[in-house]
């Protein structure tokens, strides 16, 4: 059997090997490396497959995230509500701009924000709302999308784990994840859905005026070379990463459908252990495991994780310690901040392998020495 690993790029890169060399030989070839017509192309696509009208590509999900702000011209000390948990990035880019991060819990049954918590935490400061799909499963983004046109909020959509998904809104349209939202961001990093080969993100939006002051943000704040009308940073996609993009994007639903039929194993056999929450899927929403996420009932996490180490089964903690008690934030003062879903799922969440190249040999013998362990436990 194939060493096992949390994604395996490698035998990923292998099935498009002579796609994907073709492509960056291209690039070589035409010596343009910044900008020109691959990323152009990539752009176009992503806007095609989204059915959006502006994709804005740039260097990474957590630019991506920061330019959203930006450009909706948030100032130093407006409030922006948040999950706890979820990756730093989301967080880190609120506080680097000088605004305040709001932190609401999070639904135990998606580990997305819980629109039931939002409305508490708005105040006159509040400014946005920045919802994370985590782990590929979508928030209830019909809820979120009614609070804030009640109280006059931006929606920034953190779709970095969530890309590929389909949302069914309760009007009967169906959107892609990330076009919901004012504005939504993404990530490129290699482990993603939809990953390239280096660092690299893009930004979508639906509104013209936007997508122009976000194109300023990400490029010096120029719209006109060398006039420089807003402070803007320097951030693009490069023309390498855009075109294994551009070789990877037409594979994505193929992508996707090959985590969920890994995540339907490993419900049909984990979800038979009453120890094991498998994760919950959300009838709005089509979950498209970024990552295969459970909840221990009564297991040691940590002499689980040495189990499986030993027996050369890698396996993750996402995420370990919620934003708010993140030193990053002690100035902020919320080490009393009561957010108790987090605080149990810090605790209790383990992720397991899984990726588009994974082979039933594999999953079977992870989930037998998973079972092995809780039921021995």
């Amino acid at each position: 059997m194939k060493k096992i690993q949390m994604v395996d790029l490698a035998t990923q890169y292998q099935a498009i090997k002579s796609e994907i060399d073709s492509a960056i030989q291209e690039v070589l070839d035409s010596s343009v490396f910044i900008g020109g017509p691959v990323v152009q192309r990539f752009q176009k696509s992503l806007e095609s497959y989204l059915n959006v009208k502006h994709v804005i590509p740039c260097a990474n999900g957590t630019d991506a995230l920061q330019i959203a702000m930006m450009a909706l011209g948030l100032k130093p000390g407006d409030e922006v509500i948040t999950p706890s948990f979820t990756y730093i990035a989301t967080t880190e880019v609120i506080a680097l701009l000088g605004l305040t991060p709001v932190f609401v819990d999070v639904d135990p049954k998606t580990f997305c924000i819980d629109p039931s918590k939002i409305e508490a935490a708005i105040t006159s400061k509040t400014k946005a709302i920045v919802p994370v799909h985590l782990y590929g499963q979508a928030c209830d983004m019909d809820a979120i999308m009614e609070i804030a046109q009640k109280h006059s909020l931006f929606v920034i959509e953190d779709n970095a784990q969530g890309i590929g998904s389909d949302y069914y809104s309760g009007n009967g349209e169906t959107k892609k994840l990330g076009t919901i939202g004012d504005i939504g961001c993404t990530s490129f990093f290699p482990s993603k859905n939809l990953g390239c080969y280096g660092d690299g993100g893009a930004i979508f939006t639906n509104d013209d005026a936007l997508a122009e002051q976000l194109r300023m943000v990400a490029n010096h704040g120029q719209k006109v070379k060398y006039q420089h009308d807003v402070v803007g940073c320097n951030s693009r996609l490069d023309a390498v990463q855009a075109a294994v993009l551009n070789v990877k994007l037409p594979k994505l639903d193929e992508y996707v459908a090959a985590r969920i039929k890994v995540a339907d194993y490993y419900d049909r056999v984990l979800g038979a252990s009453d120890k094991i929450q498998t994760p919950h899927r959300d009838g709005k929403s089509k979950h498209v495991f970024h990552q295969y996420t459970v909840q221990l009932k009564g297991v040691d996490r940590n002499a689980l994780q040495e189990y499986l180490a030993s027996k050369d089964i890698p396996s993750m903690i996402y995420y370990p310690a919620p934003a708010h008690k993140q030193g990053m934030f002690a100035s902020f003062n919320l080490g009393d901040l009561d957010l108790p879903v987090t605080e149990e799922l810090t605790k209790h969440v383990i992720s397991f392998p899984i990726h588009t190249e994974m082979t039933e040999e594999q999953q079977s013998f992870i989930c037998s020495e998973i079972l092995n362990f809780v039921n021995a436990h």
